[in-house]
């Protein structure tokens, strides 16, 4: 176990000490913060809607409970179980931490932000796919640099943001079955308009 901490912390120190540059220290704290992706929600909530209608208020609800699932197992289970420091927190490493962003006092492992995201990119993914074809893979790409800034910054080690990865993944894939399952697979809206 030892090992793994030990590597846990020199990935960490390559992310959040070695890997560094202006440019990201000034993008990576501004990534992470939740009003930087209202647009993106904002956008994907009309086009969920407008294009898919009733169910497209059943996508919605689904993706408000996988996130909710997400953040409430990451941060009511595995933290308290877990019961591990913040690498900003731990009084034997934080020394060693360039911290970019409010430190939390809650647990670190595991990582909410990267719960919650890459929950939601998995349902947003599987459910999408037949609309949006390959594009979907941005959702992971969004959900990865969101989850990368977490030990930018030094709130998260990587193995933190590895076990919020794979707890969201779980339940988002597990969210968008029941959803499929229950509603079927999406289809544009016709753009045929006419009453004939």
């Amino acid at each position: 176990m030892k090992k793994i901490i030990d590597l846990d912390k020199w990935l960490f120190l390559k992310v959040n000490r070695d890997g560094t540059s202006p440019f990201l220290d000034k993008l990576m704290p501004v990534l992470r913060e939740p009003t930087t992706w209202i647009p993106l929600y904002i956008f994907l909530l009309v086009f969920i809607i407008y294009n898919f209608r009733k169910k497209g208020w059943w996508l919605v609800v689904y993706a408000v409970i996988t996130v909710a699932i997400t953040d409430t197992v990451s941060s009511r289970v595995f933290k308290p179980l877990v019961g591990r420091m913040r690498p900003c927190c731990d009084p034997s490493f934080s020394a060693n931490v360039r911290l970019l962003a409010y430190c939390g006092g809650n647990g670190s492992f595991t990582s909410s932000h990267a719960a919650n995201h890459f929950g939601l990119a998995m349902f947003l993914f599987f459910t999408l796919r037949p609309v949006i074809g390959g594009w979907g893979y941005l959702f992971f790409i969004w959900a990865a640099a969101i989850s990368y800034a977490q030990i930018y910054v030094g709130v998260h080690y990587p193995f933190d943001v590895l076990g919020g990865t794979v707890l969201g993944c779980l339940v988002g894939w597990a969210s968008a079955t029941i959803f499929n399952q229950k509603n079927g697979p999406l289809a544009m809206r016709s753009k045929d308009l006419s009453y004939a």
